[in-house]
Formats: C-alpha cells, sequence, structure tokens
C-alpha cells in the first residue's frame, strides 16, 4: 500500500480553511445519521447523495489553488478531506486528468460520488456468470451514468461499475465511502476480456493536506 502523499500549499486562506472544515464536517454528520437511520440501502444512498450534492454548491471551498489538479497524463489524485476512526465515512475530493479510466471493480461497501467539476463516466454491469469471488467472472454492461456539476450517483457493496474521464476538462468529484480504499482488501476486479476476476490492488493515491 502507499503511503500518502503530503502537499503544503503556501498563502493558505485560514478563513476559507475553516468554513471548508466546517462544511465537511457538517456533511459526515448528516451522513453518519443517515447510516444510522437507514442502514446500508438504496434510500440510504439516495440521502447520502443528496448530502453531497449539497456540498457541491460550495465550490468555492475546493478550488484548484488549494487543491491542484494531476499534471496531464499523470494519475488521478485523492484529496483526504474527512475520516473517522477506523476508516469510517471517508471523504475524498478526486481529481484526474482527462482520459484516465478505472477497469471494472465493486467496492464491499457503499459508494457516492457527487460532481463538482467536469464529466465522471461510469459504466455499471450486471453479472452473468460467477463473479462473486475470485475465478471466473462474466459480466456485461447494463448502463451508463454520466455524472456532471451537481450531479450524483450511488452504489451498494456489490455493484459493479467501471471509471472514465472524458473529454478535455480533469474531473474534480466528491467521493465517500462507507470504509476507506485501505481498508477493503478484498474487493475484486473484473477482466472481461478473459471472463475472470481478482483481488484488487490497494494503490488509493491519497494526497494529505496539512490545511484540509
Amino acid at each position: 500500500m502507499s503511503e500518502p502523499q503530503q502537499i503544503v500549499l503556501a498563502d493558505i486562506d485560514d478563513a476559507l480553511v475553516a468554513r471548508r472544515r466546517d462544511a465537511v464536517a457538517a456533511t459526515v454528520a448528516r451522513v453518519r445519521q443517515i447510516e444510522r437511520e437507514y442502514g446500508v440501502t438504496r434510500e440510504a444512498l439516495d440521502h447520502i447523495e443528496a448530502a453531497l450534492v449539497d456540498l457541491t454548491r460550495e465550490k468555492d471551498l475546493f478550488g484548484q489553488d488549494h487543491f491542484p489538479n494531476p499534471e496531464p497524463g499523470a494519475r488521478a489524485r485523492l484529496y483526504l478531506l474527512s475520516e473517522d476512526d477506523g476508516g469510517r465515512f471517508p471523504l475524498y475530493l478526486t481529481c484526474s486528468p482527462p482520459g484516465g479510466a478505472v477497469r471494472p471493480h465493486n467496492h464491499g461497501t457503499w459508494a457516492v460520488v457527487a460532481g463538482l467539476e467536469g464529466c465522471e463516466e461510469n459504466n455499471f454491469y450486471d453479472r452473468v456468470e460467477g463473479g462473486e469471488a475470485p475465478g471466473h467472472a462474466k459480466i456485461e454492461l447494463a448502463r451508463t451514468v454520466r455524472v456532471h456539476d451537481g450531479e450524483s450517483v450511488a452504489m451498494l457493496p456489490d455493484d459493479i461499475h467501471s471509471v472514465a474521464t472524458p473529454g478535455e476538462i480533469p474531473r474534480r468529484h466528491f467521493h465517500m465511502y462507507g470504509l476507506s480504499l485501505e481498508q477493503l482488501p478484498s474487493r475484486l476486479a473484473y477482466d472481461m476480456a478473459n471472463d475472470a476476476c481478482a483481488y484488487m490492488e490497494i494503490n488509493p493515491k491519497i494526497a494529505r493536506l496539512e490545511h484540509a
């Protein structure tokens, strides 16, 4: 597992940082309450999506001056905004250059994506044969959801999706999970060309900012 990258920026607006921390804390508290009340269900995810979409309206708190995009051609970067003890309720600002993609995979926990800038293309797949443990797995494309500014999509633990960043604009989206990526060694990645799946490597590309 890769160590979190430390990034330090100068000339940080302390008032803005305080506003951001308050907004993030309020959102995470709202999500905790939703999970307590509804469990891990589609209804719960509907409410969590609404909470993250509300946070996207605070776009000025998450600008590129504080959270720089990766260079063109570089790998996506995940800025960790908040995380509870035990890796619960992590909230990331995910920044990806155009052209980036992640192969089909599940999460082993719930996941919600909400758009700040650019487009995240999510392809969702149905299991046709196997695919619940490493080995034989045949999946087929079921639907495509493109998440733009102020839009969202959600996944239950066993949902399978792939991710791409189409167009020419970097993608800046919130990703929130029930459990941090480092705590998910058993999630599966799918190889459609060979009708197989295997455990997905843990390489979350996390960046921690001193001011976040």
